[in-house]
């Protein structure tokens, strides 16, 4: 049995300006994405496609970002706590205290994408197609924030890895944070980074991307403890799992259209 390091939260300090683990693996996350995708740009065939320089890549990173967090932070407010911040409306802005939802915070990169594209004059399904392998980078990054911050602890089990996550209870758990790390991050990466190296029809890498997270993502919620003031929803089921059903639907139909016209190369190189 392991016992969770408990990590000091903040990584250092500079003056009275303590810098946090979560916040640098943000920046770690936006490094990867901003480095792979410029190397990836420099490849003829992906800048043809996409229509993207690499000095576009700032720009979309920014978009990105901001479509991440002010997404991210809605989605939790929407999707899991509607009631809670009916009541108390300011602190929808207090994202200090965390509480942010992947789901929104993808919804909040396709509309940023999309609004990018459209002042740019670019098409919208090449430049997402290729903004989607460079995000599972980015997840990778906020598991192990999540892992070092010793929160989204998992289900108690009896496996021989299981850790103790003392700021929670004595109980043995599942480190779910590493089996996203692993999924959500490498695995999907992996996946993607291959399956996006040739040409594929335009929305199909987009359309793996929402397969392939809603997939692993439902599992890993098996292993993760349910949010407490949510539990476990119809069927048993997680509202992580809930909110995957209808984003592995969306892949589907995405992935169908996509190789339902021929003739239509996406990215690739």
């Amino acid at each position: 049995m392991l016992i969770h390091p408990q990590f000091d939260p903040i990584a250092f300090s500079l003056g009275p300006i303590a810098v946090r683990w979560y916040g640098l693996m943000y920046l770690l996350a936006f490094a990867g994405f901003f480095l792979l995708g410029r190397w990836r740009l420099q490849q003829p065939a992906f800048a043809k496609s996409t229509g993207l320089a690499p000095r576009d890549l700032e720009d979309l990173l920014f978009w990105g970002a901001l479509g991440v967090v002010l997404g991210g932070r809605l989605g939790y407010v929407l999707f899991y706590k509607p009631g809670y911040y009916l009541g108390h409306p300011l602190e929808v802005l207090a994202v200090w205290q965390g509480g942010m939802s992947f789901h929104g915070g993808l919804l909040g990169v396709i509309v940023a994408t999309w609004l990018f594209c459209r002042r740019r004059g670019l098409a919208f399904w090449p430049v997402i197609d290729f903004a989607a392998p460079l995000v599972p980078i980015g997840l990778a990054a906020g598991r192990i924030g999540n892992f070092i911050n010793g929160e989204l602890w998992g289900r108690p089990t009896d496996v021989p890895w299981a850790m103790v996550f003392p700021q929670v209870d004595a109980l043995p758990r599942h480190p779910s944070q590493l089996y996203q790390f692993a999924g959500e991050g490498v695995l999907l990466f992996v996946l993607l980074w291959w399956y996006s190296a040739r040409p594929r029809p335009a929305g199909a890498v987009s359309g793996v991307f929402l397969i392939g997270y809603a997939v692993l993502r439902f599992a890993a919620e098996f292993a993760r403890e349910p949010d407490s003031f949510l539990g476990l929803q119809a069927l048993g089921l997680t509202m992580g799992q809930w909110l995957c059903v209808p984003m592995f639907v969306a892949g589907l139909a995405l992935y169908a259209w996509a190789r339902g016209r021929p003739g239509h190369a996406g990215t690739g190189g």
